[in-house]
């Protein structure tokens, strides 16, 4: 079920009456049964990061005595808080899932400390135990991972040698993704060059769109990308012939020509299991992270884009992500010939989280 109400709104002048029939509701439901709640900062058709949260919340819906209810294009301020203590409330939600970076601390932290038997898991590592409350946590899918896949299918399918990446921010997160990425690709084609371009922020269409069109004039055949949603990125490269791989979610639909594959969050893997969960009584895990090897990370069904040495080599490389094979083996140096790390750096290297170097074989800056 999807609550299309403002909750905002609504909740404003509720008070009183709104309560009491939230506890009627809530007394009237059959045993067993549970509400979950899905928050998101922008629109569920995206294409990008709330798509991703949106698509896995439609397959909880189709478990036996599980109620979902969702809004989207909710702010990161106070407005989370509403939307949260509405879901609660009025909808008897028990199980929260706020899908935003800026939800988490404040917003999150603070209905999780006053409502102490709702369960509220955020989609980072950012839950600290012994400091946040325990009705609190997070999960994460390894998206290096599936970026490092993306890579080996760029290094194959470009003739140019000249990739194009476009990343939001020149944080540790996104700039992890990024060598993995360019790891990838000149591990099968050592001459691939992979071309940055850093917009600024999570979603600038413009920004995004002119730096696609750039890349492709500079001689880029493959484009990819880390943005909060890709469409520009992908329609804009196939109208100028180009290829391309996907981030967040599916957008094999936008590029009926050019789309090879992409690196998308699977999301239902914990979705699922955490509502079967909560519907028992269970005690449900503070955090959940992993890549492919825990099914929280997939690769995209291949578009008419791929090639079949990249087709295969994806498969194989998939294959080595879930057997724990690094992205970094041999240690990794940054693209002025530092050294990193000397020892090879395992998947779950916790430094990768403070990656602040590009790689060598990426031409661009973080500055």
């Amino acid at each position: 079920m999807t609550i299309t109400t403002s909750r905002r709104q609504f909740l404003g002048s509720a008070a009183a009456g709104a309560l009491a029939l939230a506890a009627g509701i809530r007394g009237a439901r059959a045993a067993g049964a549970v509400t979950v709640g899905f928050i998101y900062v922008g629109s569920k058709d995206d294409y990008g990061w709330n798509q991703s949260h949106a698509v896995a919340a439609a397959a909880v819906k189709t478990i036996p005595g599980v109620t979902v209810v969702e809004e989207e294009n909710v702010p990161e301020s106070l407005a989370v808080t509403k939307t949260m203590e509405s879901m609660i409330n009025l909808d008897g939600a028990s199980l929260i899932f706020p899908t935003s970076f800026g939800y988490f601390n404040p917003f999150m932290l603070e209905a999780a400390k006053k409502y102490p038997n709702v369960e509220f898991r955020h989609p980072t590592g950012l839950w600290k135990k012994g400091t946040d409350p325990d009705n609190a946590g997070g999960y994460y899918s390894y998206m290096d991972q599936g970026h490092y896949v993306n890579g080996v299918a760029a290094g194959l399918s470009t003739t140019s040698n000249k990739i194009g990446y476009i990343a939001a921010k020149p944080i540790g997160l996104v700039l992890r993704n990024v060598n993995s990425f360019t790891v990838g690709a000149r591990k099968v084609n050592p001459k691939a060059e992979v071309h940055l371009i850093i917009t600024g922020e999570w979603s600038l269409p413009v920004r995004e769109a002119e730096a696609t069109q750039a890349l492709i004039d500079t001689g880029c055949d493959v484009i990819a990308c880390h943005v909060d949603s890709p469409k520009v990125v992908i329609e804009t490269a196939e109208k100028r012939g180009g290829k391309t791989l996907g981030h967040n979610a599916d957008q094999s639909g936008l590029a009926p020509k050019g789309f090879i594959t992409g690196a998308e969050m699977k999301w239902s893997t914990v979705y699922d299991a955490y509502a079967k969960l909560i519907a028992k009584g269970d005690k449900l895990p503070n955090m959940n992270e992993g890549g492919y090897d825990k099914d929280l990370v997939k690769s995209t069904a291949f578009g008419a884009g791929a090639g079949d040495e990249a087709r295969k080599a994806v498969l194989a490389s998939i294959e080595d992500m879930k057997a724990g094979k690094p992205i970094f083996a041999g240690g990794v140096k940054d693209k002025k010939g530092n050294v990193i790390s000397a020892k090879t750096l395992d998947l779950y290297e916790g430094s990768l989280w403070g990656t602040n170097y590009l790689v060598e074989g990426v031409i661009g800056s973080i500055t």
